[in-house]
This record gives structure tokens, sequence and C-alpha cells, in this order.
């Protein structure tokens, strides 16, 4: 994601908490911040760690919470690698999104766009009677690094 794309997510991502009336929390602002520095997905423990690797004091049950309520409000995406870690990435207010590149032997992830396989999946809903709200694409192999080994 480009980081014009994430800093409007985080205004976008500010101001819907406060049209539903929300609290400024601590950690729900911190949860904000921080995903809005990263480009990919990332699960609860690892914001949690993060947060607390640059010294933010937020408890992981608030961390749990505020991803929760993100979600609720469709703020966030919850990503789903098979690997039974929930992740999380911003939900950009224009629909952007990109796909994911699962490395099974290292676990690294690699974020990436397709603009002809995001006009084939469209189409393939289409030819079927289906109009597409979201959807996610994870594709799994093994990373150059893994190979070389």
């Amino acid at each position: 994601m480009m980081v014009a794309q994430l800093t409007a997510w985080h205004a976008h991502a500010r101001s819907e908490l406060e049209r539903v009336g929300s609290r400024s929390g601590g950690a729900r602002n911190a949860v904000i911040d921080y995903l809005s520095g990263r480009d990919c997905c990332v699960s609860a423990q690892e914001l949690f760690d993060g947060l607390r690797a640059d010294g933010r004091a937020v408890g992981i049950a608030s961390v749990y919470r505020a991803l929760d309520q993100l979600a609720e409000l469709r703020l966030v995406h919850r990503v789903d690698l098979a690997d039974g870690v929930t992740r999380f990435e911003p939900a950009l207010p224009g629909g952007e999104h990109h796909h994911h590149l699962v490395c099974g032997g290292c676990g690294k992830v690699v974020p990436f766009d397709d603009a002809p396989l995001e006009r084939a999946l469209t189409r393939v809903a289409g030819d079927r009677g289906f109009e597409l709200d979201q959807h996610d694409v994870v594709l799994h192999g093994s990373c150059a690094d893994c190979r070389a080994a």
C-alpha cells in the first residue's frame, strides 16, 4: 500500500470512529497509528509486540477490542492465510487492496497487486451471477530463499 493511501486511511478511520460516537481511546488510537505505518497484514500479537517495542503501554486485550471494533466498522480487513492466525490490515476507503503470497517454509508474507487478476475475478463472478463485495487471494508456495536452502 502506498503511504498516501495509508495516511488517508488513518484520517478516515479516526473520522468514522468520531462519526459513530466512539470515544477516543489510547489503545484504539495506537492500533490505528500502528496499522497506518504497515504495508501488509499483521496479527494481533505482532501488532501488540510492535506497540510495546515502540514504548506504547497497551494491553493485548485492548488491542483485540480495538481490532474487533475496527473490523465491525469495516475499517480493517481480517486476513486468513490458512495458518490459524488471523491478521488485520487497513480497509482503504476507495476499496483498493492487495493480495498475498505466503511461503510455507519461513512464513514470509508478500503483498501483490495484479490488475488482470482483478478483472478476471470480476468476470468470473459476473459470469456466475455474482457481484463481488470483496475478495481475498492467498497464494501459497516457497520463496526464493527457502528454495535456495
